[in-house]
């Protein structure tokens, strides 16, 4: 049987296995864990795209999106 693979741990780079023992995965510990979900608290990673304030049919709803409203 294959040893399971390791992954190198997104906050501390320490090699982890990437299995169901360990619990923390792809992280190597809760701390490192819990480094990584402050950081995107703080806003210090984001995801590519318009914001939603930038794009009103995100606010209002593609039924509500100008070029989608009825002419009357």
């Amino acid at each position: 049987m294959m040893p399971p693979p390791t992954v190198a741990c997104p906050t501390c780079r320490a090699k982890s296995e990437f299995s169901s023992k360990n619990q923390w995965r792809p992280f190597c510990t809760e701390r490192c864990k819990l480094i990584d979900l402050g950081a995107w608290a703080n806003e210090e990673y984001r995801v590519a795209g318009k914001s939603a304030l930038e794009d009103d049919s995100l606010l209002l709803g593609d039924d509500f999106a100008p070029e989608r409203q009825r002419q009357i």
